[in-house]
């Protein structure tokens, strides 16, 4: 029986495409990703035309419990669940998970988190994209002259 592989070859791309790299290398790890188990459910929004909002759902975790990390283009949120000693209590039912969790979220350039709060079980991190001014787009006015004059001016 022959084995087929899923997870898409992009090295043919590393060799024809300058500065594309890292592009080819995050496509290729979310293709091979496979720890995504899908908890917490989470929301991402766009509140404006550089502000974003992550909302996680983290019931049952207290402030205490949870992390954020922002480290170069990853945001990491992990929820540590404390064990309770004695813990008495005797579930029929048990919807409510109570393990830890790890979710790393890609963050594009420029993209900063300005801030996070938790409220009604809801896990909500506030995002803002913050291009440096040398890099957004600027008016070029174009002069009669010619160009080798004005530089030499």
């Amino acid at each position: 029986m022959r084995k087929f592989n899923l997870t898409p070859d992009l090295t043919p791309l590393y060799r024809s495409a300058i500065g594309f790299d890292r592009l080819a290398k995050m496509a290729e790890h979310a293709a091979v990703q496979n720890g995504n188990t899908g908890y917490p459910p989470y929301n991402i929004e766009l509140l404006g035309e550089n502000r974003y909002s992550i909302t996680m759902a983290v019931a049952g975790f207290t402030m205490d419990e949870l992390d954020i990390t922002s480290e170069g283009d990853k945001l990491l949120v992990k929820g540590s669940k404390v064990a309770a000693v004695n813990d008495e209590r005797k579930y029929l039912h048990q919807g409510i998970a109570e393990r830890g969790f790890e979710r790393t979220f890609q963050l594009a350039d420029h993209v900063n988190v300005v801030g996070a709060g938790l409220e009604n079980g809801l896990l909500n991190i506030e995002l803002v994209r913050e291009i440096p001014e040398a890099l957004k787009a600027r008016k070029i006015k174009i002069n009669g002259a010619n160009v080798n004059n004005t530089i030499e001016s």
